[in-house]
């Protein structure tokens, strides 16, 4: 079982902060590479995604889009909140997307190692960047501690695997194989690995990989959608 959200303070690599300003003003170093805004939000976001009428899937969701439905008074606050947050972020400089999500593809042939977002894994970029997520409505996403994980081309069966398939020696062709394909991303937890809830309304900001960044990357994972969920509406960054 994961860890509740009021567990988040007890947890080396995750930071609380009181604020948008300080999310985006504070400094990944240390252990730390996970910032967390805890929020309680006001409005019934469920009304929001029932009146997007949003095929199944994955469907970005524009603006327009949520400014466009008949809501009721609970559904209208949370309109507000979604459309307030993405202003946030784009005063600081950010590309948000709002999704109504139903469930993401999942990765069939990827042999020894699957790499889709339901895999624990970490983000990366070419450059200084950071990932910013929100889950508004149905399973929030889950983190894992660095220490409580290892990378899955590390575990020597599936290096093994992974070295058949490249048909060559464990050199810089092979890492660099593994990266484009990315399988040096994904993480299987270690035994007795406890993940943690990122909660719902609350606004992380982790770091990723990228050349020179300061910390280690924030393992995550999306949630598995199961028969009966309710869609999610996650604002990601």
């Amino acid at each position: 079982m994961g860890r509740e959200r009021g567990d988040l303070s007890e947890l080396g690599r995750v930071a609380l902060v009181g604020s948008f300003e300080d999310l985006i003003a504070a400094r990944f170093e240390g252990e730390v590479n996970a910032l967390c805004w805890p929020r309680a939000l006001v409005g019934d976001f469920g009304d929001v995604a029932r009146r997007l009428n949003a095929a199944a899937g994955m469907t970005a969701i524009e603006d327009d889009d949520l400014r466009g439905l008949a809501l009721s008074q609970a559904g209208a606050l949370a309109r507000d909140v979604l459309l307030a947050d993405q202003a946030l972020l784009r005063g600081a400089g950010l590309e948000p997307m709002l999704e109504y999500n139903t469930g993401y593809p999942r990765d069939e042939a990827a042999g020894p190692i699957p790499t889709d977002v339901y895999s624990f894994h970490v983000d990366r970029a070419t450059g200084p960047a950071d990932t910013f997520l929100c889950t508004y409505l149905g399973r929030p996403s889950e983190g894992l501690a660095n220490e409580a994980a290892v990378r899955r081309v590390d575990v020597a069966s599936t290096r093994a695997q992974l070295l058949d398939r490249y048909g060559g020696a464990d050199d810089a062709g092979f890492a660099a194989y593994l990266a484009e394909h990315s399988y040096d991303l994904h993480y299987l937890p270690q035994p007795g690995a406890r993940p943690f809830s990122f909660g719902i309304g609350c606004l992380w900001r982790i770091a990723i990989v990228y050349p020179g960044c300061p910390v280690l990357p924030c393992i995550h994972r999306a949630p598995l959608t199961l028969p009966g969920d309710e869609a999610r509406l996650l604002l990601i960054s």
